[in-house]
């Protein structure tokens, strides 16, 4: 191959080399590579290069900024408006009325008093005609109980509200009986007898088998019984006081050594809850009194069991 024609095809060679060098060059250049991607708008030389290019994507709107809210304060609740309480009406205060019947009073009314009280347990003793200390306590402890003014008087209003709660005393209540006597011994029915009954806690006197009084009785403890059997009265004392245990023994009728019969102080007080040191105590005082004007040394005194 001639000289010439060697040195034009390696032109042409190095020719075509250098224009695919530039032509790559430019294609890199209009693909908007990475340094030009922040010159959004950047006009583009080439011919149809507007056509070519896609709408910008719009830039993302920043997150509008929250406005804040304006919080309206928590409105404080009202305060408590007072509530008007009434004030309770003072209770009135009780006035006890006139008296009907109070100490130092003296009668058969006073006798039915303490009958009734005695009904309902207010009255532990042995009735009398005579408005007492023990009287005045029962009426106390009854007015009390039932927010009645305590003075330990009998106004109407303790009547009213007695007889309420009370029945007619019977005539053996009036007399003091409150034991239900038992059958009489025979040993009782002849003569006159201070008939004793241990059963029924009663003693009679009777004269001729016909019984014309009768008291509640009480008796010796275990440790000093009554002795039972038919004795005598053979000696009575009026203010007695025991020698032996220095206590009062009003209208004692002795019939068995120490034994006899009188007025117990502790027995109108406390009833059956105690006992005696072998004697019969009787607590109707007008009772045992009438009975110790009525009886002779020498009567009989049956103590048994019925």
């Amino acid at each position: 191959m001639p000289l010439l024609r060697r040195l034009s095809l390696a032109l042409g060679l190095a020719v075509a080399l250098v224009l695919v060098a530039v032509l790559g060059a430019t294609a890199l250049g209009g693909s908007g590579g990475h340094e030009r991607s922040d010159r959004a708008g950047a006009a583009d030389p080439r011919p149809g290069a507007a056509a070519e290019r896609r709408p910008a994507r719009p830039a993302a709107e920043p997150a509008p900024r929250s406005t804040p809210t304006a919080t309206t304060a928590p409105t404080p609740p009202p305060p408590p408006t007072a509530t008007a309480t009434a004030t309770p009406s003072p209770t009135p205060e009780l006035v006890p009325g006139p008296a009907l019947l109070s100490p130092g009073d003296d009668g058969a009314e006073v006798r039915e008093l303490q009958a009734r009280l005695a009904q309902i347990d207010w009255f532990d003793a042995g009735l009398t005609d005579h408005y007492g200390e023990i009287t005045e306590a029962a009426v106390r402890g009854f007015q009390d109980k039932r927010a009645i003014p305590v003075t330990g008087e009998v106004d109407q209003r303790t009547m009213d509200r007695l007889l309420a709660m009370t029945t007619e005393p019977t005539d053996a209540e009036l007399e003091g009986r409150t034991q239900q006597a038992g059958a009489l011994d025979p040993r009782c029915l002849q003569g006159r007898v201070i008939c004793v009954d241990k059963s029924t806690s009663t003693l009679r006197w009777v004269v001729d088998g016909e019984v014309l009084r009768t008291l509640d009785a009480r008796f010796g403890a275990a440790g000093t019984p009554t002795r039972e059997g038919v004795f005598e009265v053979y000696r009575m004392s009026r203010d007695h006081v025991s020698s032996l245990y220095d206590t009062a023994m009003p209208y004692a009728m002795f019939f068995s050594g120490g034994q006899a019969v009188h007025y117990s102080p502790d027995f109108a007080a406390t009833g059956y809850a105690g006992a005696s040191h072998g004697c019969v105590n009787t607590r109707d005082l007008a009772g045992v009194a009438a009975l110790f004007d009525e009886v002779r040394l020498g009567d009989d005194v049956v103590v048994y069991w019925s």
